[in-house]
C-alpha cells in the first residue's frame, strides 16, 4: 500500500488515501517517487477540461527511482534514477512515422488501463499515464527515461513536463530566432521555462505578461527583460515595446480565449502566436477574414511543446550542466501530498510558479 492523491470523479475533490499497486508485470517498471510537479494540466483532468477515465491517481510530471522492473525490460535497472514520460511515442502511427512523435495518435492508451486498486477494491486509473501524484507507481517501460547525468533527482522531475514544453514551444514551435522579441503569455510553470528557454535562444526583448504584479521578480529572474500586468491594453502595450510594431513571437501558456485573442494582438505583421495553454470547448476565439489576410500571421498550437523527449533530454541536460537552465528557479513551492488541493487552488487564483510535491 502506497499513499496517493486520488480523484474519485470529475469535479470531486482530490482524496489522499492509500492504493495498492501491482508488482510490475512484462514491459512494466515500479518507480518510487522523487518528486513530483503540481501542473495545470492535472486540474484541467480533474476539472473535466481534459477527458481521461476516472477514478484516477493525478500526477503526470516526476521523477523517482526503479524499484522493480518487469520481464523484456532492458533499457533501466533498479536503482537508476529515470523520468516519466506522460506521452510516449508507439512508433507505428502516422504521426510517429512522419517523425511527430508529440501527436501520436497511442500516446494516452495507457490512461484507460487499471492501474491501482483503492481500499475499497475500486480499479484506478493512471491519470495521463504514470500516476505520479504518489509515493510510488507502476509505468509501462517507454513512460520512463534515465535521468541525464548532473540532474539532481528532485528537479529532474520538472523534464517531465514544464520544461519540454516551455522549451520546446520555443525551440520547435514557434522557432525563436536570435535578436527576435518574444512575448510570454502566462507566468507559471511553463511560462517560467518559456523565459528561460526565449533567454537560451538569444532573443532580444522578452517580455512577460500576467495578471499578477507579484510575478514580476519571478519573470525577470527567469529572463524578461519586461513585464506587463494584463489588462485591456495589453496588445497596446506590447506594441509600444516594440517599436509599435508587435513582438516577433507571442507564446501563449494560459489556455484562456482572451490570453489567446491578446497573443495574436500582441504579434506583429507576419509574426508567430504559439498556443501552449489547453483551455476547454468554451473558449471560442474568433477572427475575421480581413485580419487573417491583412496581418499574414501564422497561428499554431503546440502539444507537449512539439518535443521528443529521449533527443530533448539530452540537450536540456546540457543547458542544465552549463548554467543556461535553472529548474529550481521554477519552483515557488515544495509541499508534500496533501498540499496538491491548496496546489490546484493558488493555480486558480493565478499564484506562484511550479508547486513540487516532495517524497
Amino acid at each position: 500500500m502506497v499513499r496517493a492523491a486520488v480523484l474519485p470523479s470529475v469535479g470531486a475533490p482530490l482524496e489522499i488515501t492509500e492504493i495498492s499497486l501491482p508488482e510490475p508485470g512484462p514491459g512494466q517498471v515500479r518507480v518510487r517517487l522523487a518528486a513530483a510537479g503540481v501542473c495545470h494540466s492535472d486540474l484541467s483532468l480533474s476539472d473535466g477540461t481534459m477527458r481521461l477515465p476516472v477514478p484516477a491517481v493525478l500526477g503526470h510530471e516526476g521523477a523517482g527511482t526503479v524499484l522493480a522492473v518487469g520481464e523484456g525490460v532492458t533499457h533501466v535497472a533498479p536503482g537508476d534514477g529515470v523520468v516519466l514520460n506522460w506521452a510516449p511515442s508507439c512508433g507505428t502511427c502516422h504521426a510517429c512515422s512522419i517523425g511527430e512523435v508529440w501527436l501520436c495518435a497511442d500516446a494516452l492508451t495507457g490512461a484507460g488501463r487499471v492501474h491501482a486498486l483503492a481500499a475499497d477494491g475500486t480499479e484506478l486509473h493512471p491519470g495521463l499515464n504514470v500516476g505520479a501524484f504518489a509515493q510510488e507507481t507502476v509505468v509501462a517501460a517507454n513512460c520512463v527515461l534515465p535521468v541525464p547525468d548532473g540532474v539532481p533527482l528532485t528537479d529532474a522531475a520538472l523534464l517531465g513536463c514544464a520544461v519540454l514544453t516551455g522549451y520546446g514551444a520555443v525551440h520547435h514551435s514557434a522557432r525563436v530566432r536570435e535578436g527576435e522579441s518574444v512575448v510570454v503569455f502566462g507566468v507559471g510553470g511553463v511560462g517560467l521555462a518559456t523565459l528561460q528557454s526565449a533567454r537560451i535562444a538569444g532573443a532580444g526583448s522578452i517580455i512577460a505578461v500576467d495578471v499578477s504584479p507579484e510575478k514580476e521578480e519571478l519573470a525577470r529572474g527567469a529572463g524578461a527583460t519586461e513585464y506587463v500586468v494584463a489588462s485591456d491594453t495589453t496588445a497596446r502595450e506590447i506594441r509600444g515595446l516594440t517599436a509599435k510594431r508587435g513582438a516577433d513571437v507571442a507564446i501563449e501558456c494560459v489556455g484562456r480565449a482572451s490570453t489567446i485573442r491578446a497573443a495574436w494582438d500582441s504579434t506583429r505583421r507576419g509574426g508567430r502566436t504559439t498556443v501552449v495553454g489547453i483551455g476547454g470547448k468554451d473558449q471560442q476565439v474568433t477572427f475575421h477574414a480581413l485580419e487573417l489576410f491583412h496581418w499574414g500571421r501564422t497561428l499554431s498550437g503546440c502539444v507537449f511543446g512539439n518535443s521528443d523527449p529521449a533527443a530533448d533530454l539530452p540537450v536540456l541536460a546540457e543547458h542544465i550542466r552549463a548554467g543556461r537552465l535553472d529548474l529550481s528557479a521554477l519552483v515557488t513551492e515544495q509541499i508534500a501530498l496533501d498540499g496538491i488541493p491548496a496546489a490546484f487552488d493558488n493555480m486558480l487564483a493565478g499564484k506562484g510558479g511550479r508547486a513540487l510535491v516532495v517524497f
